[in-house]
């Protein structure tokens, strides 16, 4: 029986192994889109996408059929949302550090845009996932994209002189 579970510890190690080859660059820039950070200077990204492989390792055995890199980006967006939640409270706006091209979206903004448009998640799928009506989601996803396309106009300086009472 011991060469037998070595056999099939093996197999799960080098399924696995071929998973990760194929799906952690994908997983890694989802999670550096969520956290805003620069994929040159990405630690949070990469725990999260740590801490995501961990959990699907751990699920292997049991996915039956399961989409292992659905499990995966299920568990990263869920483990960025609580985050998010716990260090900030109710998704607050950017961290003032993020520096990527999303870090002006709030975290929420953030997780809705990646799921939807990177990633192809259907609105359904993502409501579910964060607890949320889909119309929220729907609405979420619409001010994340108009933010991102027409950003705020930055304060201009007067321009000309002042012109003299006659």
């Amino acid at each position: 029986m011991g060469q037998r579970q070595a056999a099939q510890s093996a197999r799960r190690a080098r399924e696995f192994e071929a998973f990760v080859a194929g799906a952690a660059g994908r997983l890694l820039h989802t999670a550096t889109l969520l956290t805003a950070e620069t994929p040159d200077d990405n630690p949070r990204a990469r725990r999260l996408l740590t801490l995501a492989l961990a959990h699907t390792y751990a699920c292997w055995d049991r996915l039956r059929g399961e989409d292992p890199y659905d499990l995966a980006r299920q568990y990263l967006a869920a483990r960025f949302a609580r985050g998010a939640w716990h260090q900030h409270g109710a998704f607050p706006r950017a961290r003032p550090h993020a520096a990527g091209t999303l870090a002006r979206l709030a975290p929420q903004e953030r997780l809705v845009l990646v799921l939807r448009l990177y990633e192809g998640v259907a609105e359904e799928q993502v409501a579910a996932l964060l607890g949320l009506p889909t119309e929220r989601v729907h609405a979420i996803c619409d001010r994340a994209t108009a933010t991102l396309l027409y950003p705020p106009r930055q304060p201009t300086a007067a321009v000309g002189a002042k012109v003299a009472p006659s």
